[in-house]
């Protein structure tokens, strides 16, 4: 950017300027300059009196995740048919919305048909303990519930919520510590990576994880806002050296309320995820998707000394779906950011 008449540089860097104006004109330019060159301003801010943390790039928001518990809207349960209305449970510990690229909400929350369904959330439909069985993903006898070790920070780089919470039998005795990351960084010309870590440890003895009979839907959930030309698509892709792990992703893509253009939401796993490539369950009338844990037809035994872990990421693309080379090269990607985090 080069300087108005009146201004020059001395050898130390230093304007010198010859009237009021060209000083103003000056301070201009160089301010434009620093903003023009200056890196987005990632933010996180906590609702002190909800709990609801929201992320942010440059005042725009990028996701919500409520940390503080959440009671159904007012004449909500007015729309909820009566056989319905016992999973109207107020609940916390999921993100809603997720905002896509051009600021319309990604994910549902309360919805009437399903009250239990709620934005992003990771949640198993069979809890087994003490030889009784509760359900976290409807939220009957086992509720997520806050510790108050809650911890953000952002910079330049991310910004990210850290937080704790306790799953609750009965609402009264604590069998989980679970500890949840979320990291959304910058967005890019390709789109904008949010991450996940799920760290599950059991505070009790005996305490198992497993999907809808074993077989069905369980694992972390993407309950979605309706989706004008939706597709929900699943690949795996081979790769020569057969004792490697494939490269697997799933996705929803379409036209959101809100939005003239359409966008994607891509979901990658880590590799080292227990039972990897997790089973892809959808259901598109709803419409919901998941990468599933565990593996079907088994229950997972949470231990006192050796925490779950769960990674996942979510990646929020501006337009339709990404060819197949494009998501390879992002699922290796984010590999490698692992990896290199492990080192």
């Amino acid at each position: 950017m080069g300087l108005p008449s009146g201004c020059t540089v001395n050898d130390t860097g230093e304007v010198n300027v010859s009237t009021r104006i060209s000083t103003i004109v000056c301070f201009l330019l160089l301010t434009l300059g620093w903003l023009a060159g200056r890196a987005s301003a990632m933010d996180v801010q906590t609702d002190e009196s909800s709990g609801a943390v929201t992320i942010s790039e440059d005042d725009r928001p990028v996701l919500t995740y409520h940390y503080g518990t959440v009671e159904p809207p007012a004449g909500y349960l007015d729309r909820v048919r009566p056989s319905a209305r016992k999973y109207a449970q107020p609940r916390s510990n999921y993100i809603h919305p997720l905002y896509g690229p051009h600021g319309e909400e990604l994910t549902a929350d309360w919805p009437p048909a399903l009250p239990h369904h709620r934005g992003i959330y990771w949640a198993w439909p069979e809890v087994e303990y003490a030889g009784q069985r509760g359900d976290l993903h409807a939220l009957q006898r086992v509720f997520a519930r806050p510790t108050g070790n809650l911890q953000t920070r952002a910079d330049d780089a991310f910004a990210e919520i850290q937080a704790e919470n306790r799953w609750m039998w009965e609402d009264e005795t604590p069998i989980v510590r679970e500890r949840v990351t979320i990291r959304a960084y910058p967005a890019d010309d390709q789109g904008r990576n949010v991450d996940l870590t799920l760290e599950i440890t059991a505070l009790e003895d005996g305490v198992t994880l497993a999907r809808r009979n074993t077989k069905r839907y369980g694992g972390l959930n993407m309950r979605l806002a309706p989706i004008e030309k939706m597709k929900l698509s699943h690949y795996r892709k081979p790769v020569a050296d057969e004792s490697a792990s494939p490269a697997v992703w799933q996705l929803a893509t379409g036209r959101w309320p809100g939005a003239d253009e359409r966008a994607t939401l891509v979901v990658f796993e880590d590799a080292r995820n227990p039972g990897y490539p997790a089973d892809f369950v959808k259901f598109p009338k709803l419409p919901w998707f998941q990468p599933s844990f565990p593996k079907a037809g088994t229950r997972y035994e949470l231990k006192p000394d050796e925490p779950l872990v769960l990674r996942y990421r979510l990646w929020i693309v501006d337009g339709p779906a990404p060819n197949e080379a494009t998501c390879l090269d992002r699922f290796r990607g984010y590999q490698s950011h692992l990896r290199s985090k492990d080192r």
